[in-house]
């Protein structure tokens, strides 16, 4: 699944190298030579994952690092720390300014690819390809395809982005303004009453195998995708 990486890198052969093989692996690729830069951009469009350099020219990866995860609309991103500081005090420091990884330079595309979809599963699982299923309920993002039961069902672009986010984290109650965050994206300005229609639209397209019974509605919070259907609604 094609996701949103910013990368943050001052030298220019390094930050050309990790953008061809971040785009040849199907990624869309935001680039930024500073804090500063990278600060205009987050704030045009939220990415799915940030690349950050620590040696940067001004305020360094470590103090940008620590600003993204003070605020509240970035504190959620993945950071990968990119350095070419590889004791171990330095690799603590990164971490503990928030970093989810840590990779030492010089490092290769495969190594760099395969971290960024460790990260990815770890944080932000329904950016990924992964299969996912649910008792009877399957979801594969590769194909697009929805099968209850072994059926098929017929599912809208937007219902199966918010399905697939629902499947990744069950049991947890997300707000209309959460649920634009994380499937429309917070760049989209929609009404929040939009949410509502599309989870009619989900619950109309899981009835024929009765899985629309996973999606519950909390009165005065949102909604929350259950692990399990209820008694009455197995099979």
């Amino acid at each position: 699944m094609s996701t949103t990486i910013l990368v943050i890198e001052d030298e220019p052969a390094i930050q050309e190298l990790i953008a061809v093989n971040l785009s040849f692996a199907g990624h869309k690729v935001l680039r930024a030579y500073d804090a500063e830069q990278a600060q205009t951009l987050i704030r045009a469009e939220l990415p799915d994952l940030i690349l950050l350099d620590w040696m940067l020219p001004g305020a360094s990866g470590i103090t940008l690092a620590k600003k993204l995860r003070a605020d509240e609309r970035t504190q959620q991103v993945p950071v990968i720390m990119l350095t070419a500081k590889g004791a171990e005090n330095d690799k603590i420091e990164g971490l503990e300014a928030g970093a989810d990884d840590y990779i030492t330079k010089p490092f290769s595309p495969k190594e760099l690819l395969a971290r960024i979809k460790a990260v990815l599963r770890r944080r932000a699982p329904q950016l990924t390809d992964d299969q996912i299923e649910i008792g009877t309920l399957r979801l594969d993002p590769t194909t697009h395809r929805v099968t209850g039961d072994d059926k098929t069902l017929t599912i809208g672009p937007t219902e199966f982005r918010l399905l697939h986010f629902f499947m990744t984290h069950t049991e947890r109650v997300f707000s209309r303004a959460q649920l634009l965050d994380k499937v429309w994206g917070d760049h989209v300005f929609v009404e929040e009453r939009t949410v509502d229609v599309h989870i009619r639209r989900l619950r109309k397209a899981l009835e024929p195998t009765q899985h629309d019974a996973h999606i519950e509605t909390v009165r005065g919070a949102g909604y929350r995708f259950a692990a399990t259907l209820p008694k009455t609604s197995s099979k």
